[in-house]
């Protein structure tokens, strides 16, 4: 179906469900076309709206990503809030897989670029279902992203933050790499890089150790200059509207510590520990290997905590 170039397009998916509509969009965001997907209960054009905003790298909108996770946590959390009768939108980042036409380089997208096609997406939302407003849902980096989108709230309902960062990004390195011993050896060399990153000023690395040089390639160093120069929890203190964040407790990449900071940022936030729930939503043990072979196996559904306390929140904030 061909439509004006101002206008979307969007293409019926059949779905094997009676209940629901799935619907392929594409719209026109600020550089370039966006695509996503729009699940929602057949004949509720009212129903509340949430936007899952995807995590860091090459993750498409089911959340999958081929570094190595295949668990479809995106689509499993949509098809779970459809069942509460909650419509979701979740999309592909400027740049990258149905997205790509949108970006000519995505190691060239800033955050503030991922908030105004979040922006587009929201306002898509309000038309498609006649909405007062959308919910973000952010989930890792797209927790940030989250936050740096609603510094500008018209249109959104509130925030839903799943296993955010509570600290800007340079912190959150250091501490990521300080708390494996096995790294030592290259502190020196990681810490100082990321001090020059936060200073605004790029690093040589040519001469980096080869288990550093992906983090601190030059592409990116771009990326994560923006990016360090983010607060989350002073973007959320600056936020007046609903916040829900969740934190699991055998997540292995985000620390309970990061939700505790986010949820005091300011008064009236809703945190909710998720016992036995890990980085990619999903019932998981602490030890690793177990906890990350769930990372790649898409049959193993959504933890129902998870949805429990997104459908709670939402039906306080009607």
């Amino acid at each position: 179906m061909k439509l004006a170039a101002f206008a979307l397009s969007a293409i019926v998916a059949a779905t094997a469900s009676a209940l629901a509509a799935e619907t392929l969009l594409s719209i026109e965001g600020p550089s370039g076309v966006l695509k996503g997907t729009l699940s929602s209960p057949d004949g509720a054009s009212k129903a509340p709206i949430a936007i899952i905003i995807p995590g860091s790298g090459p993750t498409d909108r089911d959340g999958n990503n081929p570094l190595g996770v295949t668990g479809a946590p995106y689509r499993l959390l949509a098809e779970a809030l459809l069942a509460k009768g909650v419509s979701t939108i979740r999309f592909d980042k400027r740049g990258m897989f149905g997205s790509n036409a949108a970006a000519a380089n995505a190691d060239d997208v800033r955050m503030r670029d991922y908030a105004a096609d979040v922006q587009a997406w929201r306002s898509e939302a309000q038309k498609r279902t006649s909405a007062r407003c959308a919910w973000l849902i952010g989930h890792s980096e797209g927790s940030l992203i989250a936050l740096i989108t609603a510094q500008q709230p018209e249109g959104i309902c509130g925030l839903i933050l799943v296993a955010g960062v509570g600290r800007k990004m340079g912190d959150f390195l250091r501490e990521l790499l300080q708390a494996n011993p096995a790294n030592r050896p290259l502190l020196p060399q990681a810490l100082a890089a990321i001090s020059e990153l936060e200073a605004g000023r790029r690093v040589d690395d040519a001469g980096m150790h080869p288990a550093l040089a992906g983090m601190f390639r030059s592409s990116v160093q771009g990326f994560l200059i923006d990016q360090m120069s983010y607060d989350p929890a002073d973007l959320l203190s600056r936020y007046a509207g609903p916040v829900l964040v969740l934190q699991r407790t055998t997540d292995l990449q985000v620390s309970m510590q990061h939700a505790q900071r986010l949820a005091g940022a300011r008064a009236n936030v809703t945190m909710v520990a998720l016992e036995g729930v890990n980085h990619v939503l999903k019932i998981a043990p602490a030890e690793p290997a177990a906890n990350f072979a769930t990372y790649g196996n898409p049959a193993l559904p959504i933890a129902p905590s998870l949805v429990e306390a997104i459908g709670a929140f939402l039906a306080r904030h009607p």
